[in-house]
């Protein structure tokens, strides 16, 4: 081993998280250990490379993107907020654009000018950047930590593990950091893919890839019990269920789990009693027409005309009670049965992280381990779509830089 090397914090992983805390802590001498050649392979790809970083919505709304976990965030996004953010990269020359759904990027639409603002505003903070240096072991050592990373041996004040969580491998988030917890004694809730699409068994709807439908209606069922329910837009891909409300609900869905999808915009009384309405008024009414008017795609209707083998120039007068009753059911509760969901390779984030009980919420310090913190994905934290989660990032980021500038100039002060 080299000679050992001393900074007063060590943050492991240079995504979102671990770049935005070397960005603004306000004492130059951290040093940010990445595995990967690059910093930043996961922000690069984010938001299919345009980086939306973050959302329009009022901060007060934020925690309800986060799950059953969203009030862990209350104290980091009341501290650097989303309008904080985009303020933070405007003043570095970086504007905000803004898209029909409250999305916020780069104006140029790169993901690049984020990741060049956050190495930049590390070098400006004196924190620096070693990349190919994979750390392998994380301990405390005396009144501070040692790791081994790339064949050097480091040791520091404080240690920030924002390593991320296992989605997108490929970038290097292969789940390092819920490890390094565990050997420091940390719980870890079981990681899980979120934000993905889901595999339905016995799948039909392949040949409709790329159909959406709005706000739809989405009820989890588990054991034959109504577990919860969500809306949003949702689309068929060529083996399963995607689209931002499958996306964002996917946190809770399981294999074995029964999704029913409202395919129209009306419940199934309402829906029913127009059917009756319309066969009284105007018989002749082909069943293929009557339910475009209710707003199903040709495409969608069709296809579910003919799983029933129903022709779909049938007037509405002579279709059976027990041809309604089951279109009425298809069309407003049609269960899709999951098979899985789709894996970390294509999961935007990951479920599950270190137990956020053992994490102070007001400086994102260790309850087990003093000096030790956290931010970012590696926590028990997932977003919704929409730059939820790299807004959590940067918030929980700003938490810990904050407290440990603070511990830092105590200490200088003699406290």
């Amino acid at each position: 081993m080299n000679p050992e090397q001393h900074h007063h914090t060590l943050i492991i992983g240079a995504g979102p998280a671990g770049l935005f805390a070397g960005a603004v802590l306000k004492i130059p001498g951290a040093l940010i250990l990445e595995k990967k050649e690059q910093p930043g392979r996961k922000l690069m790809i984010s938001g299919t490379g345009q980086c939306n970083y973050t959302h329009a919505g009022p901060a007060g709304d934020f925690l309800k993107h986060y799950g059953e976990n969203g009030h862990f965030l209350k104290k980091a996004i009341a501290a650097f907020s989303n309008r904080d953010a985009v303020r933070f990269f405007n003043e570095r020359g970086v504007p905000a654009v803004t898209d029909k759904n409250g999305k916020i990027f780069p104006a140029s639409l790169k993901a690049g000018d984020i990741l060049k603002t956050l190495t930049a505003a590390c070098r400006n903070a004196g924190t620096g950047i070693t990349t190919s240096a994979a750390v392998t072991a994380a301990e405390k050592y005396e009144d501070g930590f040692r790791v081994t990373a790339g064949g050097k041996v480091y040791t520091s004040r404080f240690l920030l593990i924002a390593t991320g969580g296992l989605s997108y491998p490929s970038t290097g988030s292969t789940g390092d950091g819920y490890a390094f917890a565990s050997r420091f004694g940390h719980n870890v809730a079981q990681p899980r893919p979120a934000l993905c699409p889901v595999v339905i068994s016995g799948y039909t709807f392949g040949g409709l890839q790329g159909v959406s439908i709005k706000n739809a209606t989405i009820t989890l069922i588990r054991n034959r019990r109504k577990i919860r329910e969500h809306r949003g837009d949702t689309g068929f891909t060529r083996n399963g269920l995607t689209g931002p409300g499958i996306i964002d609900f996917s946190r809770f869905i399981e294999a074995g789990d029964i999704l029913e999808i409202q395919l129209g915009n009306q419940d199934a009384a309402s829906f029913e009693q127009d059917f009756l309405k319309t066969s009284a008024e105007n018989g002749k009414t082909s069943i293929l027409s009557f339910l475009k008017s209710a707003g199903f795609a040709r495409s969608l209707a069709a296809h579910l005309l003919e799983e029933e083998k129903i022709n779909p120039e049938k007037p509405l007068a002579e279709i059976s009670k027990a041809q309604r009753k089951i279109l009425v059911q298809k069309c407003c509760a049609y269960p899709f049965s999951v098979l899985h969901k789709e894996g970390f390779k294509t999961a935007m984030a990951t479920a599950g992280g270190v137990s956020l009980t053992e994490v102070n919420p007001s400086s994102m310090e260790s309850l087990l381990v003093p000096g030790l913190f956290f931010a970012g994905e590696v926590l028990d934290i997932d977003g919704d779509t929409g730059g939820y989660n790299i807004q959590a990032a940067f918030s929980s980021a700003w938490l810990a830089a904050d407290a440990i500038h603070a511990r830092l100039l105590k200490k200088e002060h003699g406290g």
